[in-house]
């Protein structure tokens, strides 16, 4: 592949970067956003994703209808989404549409905030808070998550809660636009068939009047509390547990360790805890992951079964979890390091995949890490580094929260 990195910092404090490649069949731009639900005020709880949404809704120029047949007229591949950490925007199509299309994105992210939009979207946002509650595994996710880091922001739900969404005002998302939504805290990563210095020009011009942001997140390590919490539900028939680890930042190279430990537990299929659990019929579903964060980290385990067994499923996982140590073998290591390097090899080949990878790196951590060189730091990892890693950053030190069926608490 002729893929060739590039840079540039505008003088507004907004970085645009690239991975070009010229034999590419497409090319893909996204705006990334250092905001999301833990640069949240717990008042404000959920006001990035809600303002996901009022993107769509059309700027002053432009209506929520110009801005979809935009896209459309364009054979555009795209959408947004929000996380704990950032925002993002952006869009996938051939070479000839990437100018069209990087200028649809700009102006969308400069959006009007009109009060009916704002009352007609908090609707569509309650109702998509029901319906996350309706699924066991996020009403207990978010459950253990908040309990696991307490009053700091990464305890804070995505979408945020009825409460908070609901007492929101037009003029909180305005403040809270203006200090996060702002040219130092925004990223334009690019990737495929495209001239990257037309891009810059077309971006700065576009972008040129952006404000810098006011006040920076705050990434000191979080003080948990690993605890034990029980919910009840009446409309649940099976059993769940999640437990909440802390685990490495996304800017430790300890990460690559830590995502091969979890993958190794509780990878989806051909892990430890399917072994004990899904093939023995104990439990009907068991996995663990890992997420690096801005300064920290969690590790998540998850399983469901009969209610009557969840204290058995428990004892298997934390069984599992205890003889790491004694039972990782370099069979799984080879065979983990393999599957990983396919994965990535296969995105890289698609320059919406590496956008989003060249993007969120850089949002995270500010840097540039070529895949072939994450390639080869997944390649590095040795049994004594998952051990480390292990010793650590102990999965059983968690947060662990069950929901059964029943009447809840009052």
């Amino acid at each position: 592949m002729s893929i060739t990195f590039k840079k540039a910092i505008l003088d507004t404090g907004m970085t645009i970067i690239a991975e070009t490649d010229p034999q590419a069949h497409s090319a893909a731009a996204g705006f990334f956003v250092k905001a999301g639900a833990r640069d949240e005020a717990t008042e404000l709880m959920g006001v990035s994703h809600y303002l996901e949404h009022m993107m769509f809704k059309g700027t002053e120029d432009l209506s929520a209808e110009a801005i979809n047949q935009g896209f459309d007229n364009l054979g555009a591949s795209n959408n947004a989404y929000t996380s704990r950490e950032m925002t993002c925007f952006y869009a996938h199509v051939i070479p000839e549409n990437i100018s069209p299309a990087t200028e649809l994105l700009s102006k969308m992210m400069r959006p009007a905030l009109r009060n009916d939009d704002f009352d007609t979207e908090k609707n569509v946002i309650l109702e998509e808070i029901a319906m996350y509650q309706d699924n066991p595994f996020w009403k207990l996710y978010e459950e253990s998550t908040a309990r696991h880091y307490g009053v700091h922001t990464l305890s804070h739900r995505v979408l945020g809660t009825k409460e908070s969404v609901s007492n929101l005002t037009r003029d909180q998302m305005a403040g809270y636009f203006n200090e996060r939504y702002a040219a130092d805290k925004t990223v334009v990563a690019l990737a495929g068939n495209l001239d990257f210095d037309e891009s810059v020009a077309q971006i700065d011009a576009l972008c040129k009047g952006w404000q810098r942001s006011v006040g920076q997140r705050d990434i000191s390590v979080p003080a948990v509390s690993p605890s034990e919490f029980t919910m009840k539900d009446e409309q649940v028939n099976r059993g769940y547990l999640i437990g909440i680890a802390q685990a490495p930042a996304t800017n430790d190279d300890q990460r690559y360790a830590a995502a091969l430990l979890a993958q190794i537990l509780g990878g989806v299929d051909n892990s430890k805890l399917h072994w004990a659990l899904i093939e023995t019929g104990i439990a009907e579903e068991a996995q663990a992951g890992y997420d690096g964060l801005d300064g920290t980290g969690d590790y998540y385990v998850y399983a469901s079964g009969d209610p009557e067994k969840l204290d058995e499923i428990w004892d298997v996982i934390l069984k599992e979890i205890r003889s790491l140590k004694d039972t990782i073998t370099e069979k799984d290591l080879s065979g983990l390091r393999s599957k990983m390097a396919t994965a990535a090899t296969i995105g890289s080949e698609r320059p919406g995949d590496r956008m989003q990878r060249l993007g969120r790196l850089w949002t995270m951590t500010g840097e540039y890490l070529p895949l072939e060189d994450e390639l080869a730091k997944i390649e590095a990892v040795t049994i004594d580094d998952l051990l480390a890693v292990n010793d650590a950053y102990p999965f059983d030190r968690c947060t662990l929260g069950r929901l059964l069926p029943g009447e809840p608490h009052s």
